[in-house]
């Protein structure tokens, strides 16, 4: 049965198009792997042109909801989740919301805190074998993080890989999709403002005091040893914003 969609108006009229068509598509009316149809069939029920239809298609597709496929049984068709594109979308979001304003400090520190613990309790009820991968990759950042030769862009990179370990310790799909916009968007802002001002050594000894904690299965401690860190990455946020001010002024 042909899908029906919502008339439009001419204004925006791609935008619309793409919208109506996203709509079907996340409402289920349009399916994973289903054929869209053509332009021309497209063009005709929304009473546009080809290229107005065109323009909602690449819409679709930069949000990759849509796939094209070429040869006589080619055409658009709906896209199947991809969570590492998403996982990105949402880490871009986010760190535009940081740059702009819109989450700041105690909302960054407040997240990471609360996300990353319920990280830490869900790694240490796992056993050996599931932790074994995760485990290896921390210790082997902490390894690297010991190394003074280390630019502060390597520095920041594998602080980056530590908590992305702890965060795959934890084993749950959602909750690994959810903090990708902290780990991959919001601690990279923070390093790149605290860099000037923290101390690698106080960083290396808050993650060998979490990574110790999470091989004794020790939830309580890995929690507190990561509070430690939230806390010390927020006093040295505020002492870099102030330098920064004072600066400016």
């Amino acid at each position: 049965m042909p899908v029906e969609f919502e008339s439009v108006v001419t204004v925006s009229a791609a935008k619309q198009i793409a919208d109506s068509l996203r709509a079907a598509i996340m409402d289920g009316r349009l399916k994973v792997d289903e054929r869209l149809p053509t332009e021309e069939e497209l063009a005709l029920r929304f009473k546009v042109s080809r290229p107005t239809v065109r323009e909602a298609l690449k819409r679709l597709a930069a949000q990759h909801l849509i796939r094209s496929r070429r040869g006589p049984t080619g055409g658009n068709f709906v896209a199947s989740p991809a969570p590492e594109d998403a996982a990105r979308s949402l880490a871009n979001a986010t760190t535009l919301m940081v740059a702009v304003g819109d989450i700041g400090l105690d909302d960054m520190a407040t997240a990471r805190l609360e996300l990353e613990g319920v990280c830490c309790r869900l790694a240490a009820a796992r056993d050996d074998a599931e932790l074994a991968v995760p485990l290896a990759t921390m210790r082997n950042e902490l390894a690297r993080q010991g190394d003074a030769a280390l630019t502060d862009e390597e520095f920041c990179a594998s602080d980056v890989r530590f908590h992305r370990a702890l965060v795959d310790a934890a084993g749950n799909a959602l909750l690994s999709y959810l903090m990708h916009a902290v780990v991959e968007a919001l601690q990279p802002v923070s390093n790149m403002i605290i860099y000037r001002v923290r101390e690698r050594e106080a960083i290396v000894g808050f993650h060998a005091r979490l990574l110790e904690a999470l091989e004794r299965r020790d939830a309580e401690a890995a929690m507190a040893a990561l509070g430690t860190l939230v806390d010390y990455t927020r006093d040295r946020y505020r002492e870099a914003l102030e330098k920064r001010a004072e600066r400016a002024g």
